[in-house]
């Protein structure tokens, strides 16, 4: 039995024995005090030719009768057995309390208080404290992960750990060992000694080790500090060009699949990163499909689609690929309605990417789009939805210009955002509206927008 185990028997012992002691003394409570007397002279006797009865080992055995016995009624001898063989304080304690005449209440006070005492003595003894070895610590830029159920900061990590090596052990108690537990992960993991922290700048070396790292395992918790170490090193140029050296955009890629949507943030995250060199883009260019799709079906709002949306954004920032996506218009402005602030703004970023190439102008005003999306124009919203919603009117209605398509205006159906901004006539009078709008910088958009009109 474990040490914690046994000093938690000997605590329980200590308060049930005590509780009997007392309870026993109320029950003769109110009785003559001559009999009092007489029967603490017989008492006294007795305790000083039997004394406490001790047991070998740590186990408390405290029965239903073995706090106190009531042999009559007007005798009661203290059998209490705790496994003090060690503690002779008591017993003199015991007795020098019954000699002196302190009666029941004041024996039953002593015993409680050297049984507390030595009991708390053992218990000191017997905890062990759990140390984590090794010098690997989180980065505080580690993300935690959402409904994982637990946290990722050093310190809660070390008090988990020690609370584990602390905690209770399983059949026979093992002897003591000088070795120290490995260091323990906070979340998922019991166990894993990742070479690097996530926040290390590594050479092309350590980058081959990492990336060998992630391709072999399945585990969801190293896939994904192996995904942030691997995006935190890809946000420098240098590293961008090594990690495509070594083949790591096809190994990163194959996680887009996985179905853990932690696991996705992070795979999108670091193609973000890697995006932002053009000869990595024509390396991720084979996934922004499968990227767009997933990125429209997950859940609205999440981590995991507001990752997509700027990987998205990223690889229409140029003309080269933008034609890729053009299937997807009708998805993006319905997100631009039903999304939140955040993603609102997020999608009309992307949608201007595609305003600002001429020849993607045809497609983009020929798809449907909900009328609600006219309520974008009110000066309700705050200065970054409205001066890009204004950006993306005033592009559309260039390139409607500059590609003759007003002219063409029967080739597009009612629901179609050319009827929506260009016939329908209610874009302008909501742009009107906003001409005294009180922030300045709307205003002077308004009026840029206005006077092309």
């Amino acid at each position: 039995m474990g040490r914690t185990r046994e000093a938690g028997c000997v605590a329980a012992g200590v308060v049930i024995g005590a509780g009997a002691c007392y309870c026993v003394y109320k029950l003769t409570w109110g009785r003559d005090e001559n009999e009092k007397i007489l029967d603490e002279d017989k008492e006294s006797t007795d305790t000083s030719e039997t004394g406490v009865e001790t047991v070998k080992g740590a186990k408390a055995n405290v029965g239903a009768g073995s706090g106190a016995k009531l042999h009559s009624d007007s005798k009661v001898k203290p059998e209490v057995s705790l496994g003090l063989e060690n503690c002779p304080g008591v017993k003199e304690k015991v007795h020098s309390g019954s000699h002196s005449g302190g009666g029941l209440e004041a024996k039953a006070k002593a015993l409680f208080n050297m049984l507390k005492e030595q009991a708390s003595a053992k218990a000191g003894k017997g905890v062990r404290v759990g140390i984590i070895s090794g010098n690997r610590t989180l980065a505080p830029s580690l993300p935690c992960p959402g409904g994982r159920g637990g946290g990722c900061h050093p310190t809660r990590s070390g008090s988990r750990a020690g609370g584990r090596a602390s905690g209770k052990s399983k059949g026979k108690a093992r002897s003591k060992s000088t070795r120290a537990p490995a260091t323990t992960w906070p979340v998922r993991r019991g166990k894993f000694n990742f070479p690097y922290k996530i926040d290390d700048i590594l050479s092309a070396p350590d980058l081959q080790k990492v990336l060998n790292i992630l391709e072999r395992t399945n585990d969801p918790f190293i896939q994904e500090v192996a995904l942030v170490t691997l995006g935190n090193n890809a946000a420098y140029s240098f590293n961008q060009n090594a990690i495509r050296e070594l083949g790591g955009v096809p190994i990163i890629a194959k996680l887009i699949k996985t179905k853990d949507p932690i696991i996705r943030e992070k795979t999108y995250n670091a193609l973000n990163n890697l995006s932002v060199n053009a000869e990595n883009q024509g390396k991720i260019k084979t996934y922004i499909s499968q990227v767009c799709d997933d990125t429209m079906v997950c859940r609205l709002d999440s981590a995991v689609q507001m990752a997509g949306l700027r990987l998205l954004t990223n690889m229409t920032v140029t003309n080269h690929y933008q034609h890729l996506l053009s299937y997807s218009f009708p998805d993006f402005f319905a997100l631009l309605f039903l999304g939140n602030h955040f993603t609102k703004i997020q999608i009309m970023k992307l949608i201007i990417n595609f305003t600002e190439n001429p020849a993607m102008t045809r497609e983009l005003v020929s798809c449907k789009v909900p009328s609600e999306l006219i309520s974008l124009f009110n000066k309700e919203w705050d200065r970054e939805i409205l001066l890009n919603i204004l950006t993306l009117f005033e592009n559309i209605n260039d390139n409607i210009k500059s590609e003759g398509l007003a002219s063409s205006r029967k080739e597009f159906s009612r629901s179609s955002l050319f009827f929506l901004f260009k016939e329908s006539g209610v874009c302008v009078k909501k742009i009107k509206a906003l001409a005294n709008h009180n922030d300045l910088v709307v205003k002077v958009k308004v009026l840029k927008v206005l006077t092309k009109l």
